[in-house]
């Protein structure tokens, strides 16, 4: 009997071991292609989505510049499902006179396709304003046929005191943040003064990452300023109808958040940083996105370039970035199976001398593959680039 229980039991063994040893054997899957041929037009920004009969949206801007270019429009192509081609780029939306720029798109639980981009009415970023569109249909050819669209107006909660309070502690703390004294003087009141007046403050918020949909339904929706160099998050708690302000993501320095929710329900904020520091920023929320903690300092380094996060379906976290202090020329995707305490797995997506690879945004398909798309900048032109790959891939390291 006893060798009769033995055998069962060192059976079970080899079929675990083999079993394991099996999954470790499986190569990890990576696919990627250029959207569109490069193009000589500035492309930039992208958004996508995994439409919900498995075809693939990516959206962008394109036309001869960025803010100060009054012809840049929002673009878009598809890609059907078991497909590997992209259609021809289509019109998404156009103001005529007025650049349109970063897109962001989003999938609600309604099923509705979402579509943000900000307006510049004066060719500068502080003059943005931010818009929506709407779509139930979207899945045939060309653009969606768009049944609502409006523009985002918001108060910023408790802004004043928030911005001030964190700008005092930001200049004790790093005294030194503008070298020259007469030149920081003149600086640091054009900011308070703008932080006091309420048209820049309600003006100039503009999407880059996805929103995210909690539990409790509630949407966020990052924003960020560059008159402030901070971030906001715009909330709905009826689906999208109307829409109000977070308490500011003041860290002077720290734009473009993309937001990530961990099991014990806070949500954490990784930002771009565009100071001195160098570094991913980062903050917490524990209360579903309304107020936010101090704007703090991560070890993943930044060059001044855009981000992106994702919580995948098995808990684990996806963070894609610039891995340099300087240049756009790496793109990286790491992996962290602790809700971002720690980022033990890093692959390059890009890695080269010269080029620009940058601005991702990154989804999980319902087939559990990750998809990222990303402008894709080199000597012959640009385009997006868009890439799937599985955990396996990022595991395996470069």
């Amino acid at each position: 009997m006893r060798a009769t229980k033995a055998c069962i039991v060192m059976l079970m063994v080899a079929t675990f071991l083999a079993a394991s040893s099996a999954s470790q054997a499986v190569p990890g899957q990576y696919e990627a292609e250029l959207v569109f041929p490069l193009h000589p037009q500035h492309n930039h920004a992208p958004g996508i989505v995994e439409c919900p009969n498995g075809d693939l949206l990516v959206s962008w801007y394109r036309g001869s510049g960025e803010r100060s270019a009054d012809d840049v429009a929002v673009y878009e192509a598809r890609r059907r499902k078991g497909s590997t081609q992209w259609s021809e780029a289509f019109l998404l939306a156009d103001t005529p006179g007025f650049p349109d720029c970063n897109t962001a798109m989003h999938i609600d639980g309604q099923g509705r396709l979402w579509l943000f981009w900000p307006t510049i009415l004066a060719n500068s970023w502080e003059s943005c304003i931010t818009n929506f569109r709407v779509a139930s249909h979207y899945t045939g050819e060309g653009a969606p046929k768009w049944e609502w669209q409006g523009v985002i107006l918001l108060k910023p909660r408790a802004f004043r005191e928030k911005m001030h309070r964190a700008l005092d502690e930001r200049l004790r703390a790093e005294p030194s943040i503008l070298p020259d004294e007469v030149q920081t003087k003149q600086k640091i009141e054009q900011l308070k003064e703008r932080i006091d007046d309420k048209l820049f403050s309600r003006l100039g918020w503009q999407p880059r990452c996805k929103p995210t949909t909690l539990p409790s339904g509630r949407i966020l929706l990052p924003l960020y300023s560059d008159t402030y160099s901070a971030g906001i998050m715009a909330i709905s708690d009826d689906k999208g109808r109307t829409w109000f302000a977070s308490e500011p993501l003041a860290g002077f320095g720290s734009i473009q958040p993309t937001v990530l929710r961990r099991s014990s329900g806070t949500l954490v904020a990784y930002m771009r940083e565009n100071g001195p520091l160098k570094r991913i920023r980062v903050a917490e929320s524990a209360d579903e996105g309304i107020t936010w903690g101090p704007v703090g300092v991560t070890d993943l380094p930044n060059p001044g370039s855009g981000i992106d996060g994702l919580r995948l379906a098995n808990g684990n976290w996806v963070l894609v970035y610039n891995d340099t202090t300087e240049g756009r020329s790496s793109l990286a995707v790491s992996l962290s199976s602790d809700e971002g305490r720690s980022w033990k797995w890093t692959r390059h997506l890009e890695r080269h001398k010269t080029g620009s690879y940058h601005y991702p945004a990154v989804i999980q398909a319902a087939d559990g593959r990750i998809h990222v798309v990303y402008s894709f900048f080199t000597d012959g032109g640009k385009s997006m680039k868009h890439a799937a790959f599985d955990e396996a891939w990022i595991s395996e390291q470069d």
